[in-house]
This record gives structure tokens, sequence and C-alpha cells, in this order.
């Protein structure tokens, strides 16, 4: 039997990286062999990618190609061999974040982002999104209150996040099947019984 792919999605400060270990492990519990792992990086080339996309100044289409040069070698080591063996794959963003920040963000030419999406894996696709979306002055004071030092994506201004938020619904609209938009903006405890029932719907 095929695993299950789930990916998670939103802007930064959306808090969705603090449920993804906990719905990994609530899938272990029920006897699932789960990988959580994160994009860009999730390889050992992976995260070596990770650190110039997040630090350094460059290109938009470098920047582009560069997350889908990390996507394919995480696609080829892990993520699919995970799921042809059975296992669940659950994921800290994927291309739909690449659409949000380089399409929607810094302006790239869809037709270039779906090229390059269509090449990489045009044979796979999440089988659940979960879309943490608040709003984005409440997203910028979550970030400011964790007093943490910024990659390069969080330091830009309001009106690149809005235009993230804004393509994240927009991909949202697009595949509904996929897709579950997240109200970010409740508790955890809300949040996490709305995940339960979500992901035990791909479960059968």
């Amino acid at each position: 039997m095929k695993g299950k792919f789930i990916t998670f999605e939103g802007i930064d400060g959306a808090g969705k990286s603090s449920h993804v270990e906990w719905l990994a492990e609530t899938l272990r519990q029920s006897g699932r062999v789960v990988h959580v792992t994160r994009e860009p990086g999730g390889t050992e080339l992976g995260e070596k990618l990770r650190e110039l996309l997040l630090n350094e100044p460059m290109h938009l289409e470098t920047e582009t190609l560069l997350m889908f040069a990390a996507r394919r070698e995480h696609l080829a080591r892990l993520i699919e061999p995970a799921l042809a063996r059975g296992e669940w794959v659950v994921c800290d963003r994927f291309s739909d974040a690449t659409y949000a920040y380089q399409g929607g963000g810094r302006g790239l030419d869809r037709a270039k982002f779906l090229t390059l999406e269509h090449w990489v894996h045009a044979h796979l696709q999440p089988d659940l999104t979960l879309l943490f979306d608040l709003p984005l002055d409440v997203a910028r004071e979550r970030i400011v209150l964790a007093n943490r030092s910024l990659d390069r994506f969080e330091q830009e201004r309001v009106d690149f996040h809005e235009r993230v938020r804004l393509a994240y619904l927009e991909r949202a609209h697009a595949s509904p099947a996929r897709f579950r938009v997240i109200d970010a903006n409740q508790s955890i405890d809300n949040i996490r019984k709305q995940l339960e029932q979500t992901v035990s719907s791909i479960c059968s």
C-alpha cells in the first residue's frame, strides 16, 4: 500500500511548524511509520541549499531553480522511497511555497513555475495540504514576539507577505480537493482537533 504525503503551508508566523511534529507523533501512535521533513532541505544537499536560499541574496530565477533542485533531490532521496514503502511523509512546505513566495511574493512568471513543477514532480502532489492562514498583522506580531534572528524572507516588507498570503489562498482555491485551510488565529487545542478530523479523512 502506498503511503500518504501531507504538507504544511502558510505565511511566516502562521504557527504551522509547531504542529508538524505533533501530527507526526499522532500518526505514529496509530502504528504508521512517519517521516518528518522540510523544504528547502530534507537531505544533506538540500540543507546546504537551504542555507544559501535563506541567507544569500540572489536573482529570483536562481532562487527558484535552487528551490526546485533541492526539491528534486528531496523527492528522489526521501519522499518517493518512503511513499513506495507504504510510509507517511509530513513535510513543512513543498511546491505551494514556491508558488506563493517566488510567484506571489516576488512576481515569478507563473508559466515558469508551472514548467518547473511539471518537470520535477508532475507525477506527484501531496495527498493533503494544510494551509495555515491568519491576518498578516497577527503573523508579524508573532514573529516579533519570538525574538529571534530573521532569514531574508522573514525580513521582507509587509506588502511582500500580503502577496504571499493571497497567492496561497489562490492556490488553495484552485485545488480544493487537496487543500484544507486552517484558521491559525485560534487556540492550539482547537487547531489540533481540526487537524485530527481532517487527517482522518485520508487515513482509510
